[in-house]
């Protein structure tokens, strides 16, 4: 199976640092994270491959090598999530979707095969299991929070780490406030969850 994984483009505004990353000449500020995460859950004698479109292009051939791109994205993401989608439909290529932009809004996106909602840890293996079988859903969901001190170190190996301006990491889900401006309750919960920090010192 051969996966490519594509971060839409982000467009320009404050949270971008378009015009700031030129100072330390870099062409993003930070990695995609969550899809990193995600590589790291598929089985791993799968090809997998990664475009960050704030750093490279996607190209048709890209798109044409895949079985599945599995797109993940934000809400200011969304526009360029529409010209994935509309690309990918073009070239006859399925279509695995998730992440916050689909996570609470994946009614308003046409042309994607799998929508794989909530957190990976609990709906990933469903979608897995069902394609193994050959009778994948269209929707995955679930409100569960999983203990993601379980959760693997994200496959960094998928990118060029010289691109970003820095590197992240995740340490925790969840949030106990409820800011108006900020969806991160509504998907991951008002309990803070943490991972182990000892895997990510073995790595280092």
């Amino acid at each position: 199976m051969r996966i490519l994984l594509v971060y839409p483009q982000c467009p320009e505004t404050f949270w971008s640092f378009k015009h700031a990353l030129k100072f330390v000449s870099k062409k993003a500020a930070f990695p995609p994270l969550g899809l990193l995460t995600v590589a790291a859950m598929l089985p791993g004698e799968w090809e997998k491959k990664l475009v960050d479109m704030n750093v490279t292009r996607l190209t048709d051939e890209d798109t044409k090598w895949a079985d599945y791109v599995f797109i993940s994205a934000m809400v200011v993401q969304q526009d360029s999530v529409k010209e994935v989608i509309a690309r990918c439909k073009r070239l006859n290529t399925r279509i695995v979707a998730g992440g916050p932009l689909f996570t609470t809004g994946y009614e308003e996106f046409d042309g994607v095969d799998h929508f794989v909602l909530g957190e990976a840890e609990v709906t990933l293996p469903l979608f897995l299991e069902d394609l193994e079988k050959g009778c994948p859903q269209p929707i995955y969901s679930s409100d569960t929070r999983p203990d993601i001190s379980k959760t693997p170190i994200p496959l960094w190996s998928l990118i060029n780490m010289k691109n970003y301006s820095s590197m992240s990491m995740q340490y925790s889900r969840g949030c106990p406030f409820d800011c108006e401006f900020c969806d991160i309750v509504l998907l991951n919960g008002h309990t803070p969850r943490t991972k182990d920090i000892f895997p990510y010192q073995r790595n280092l």
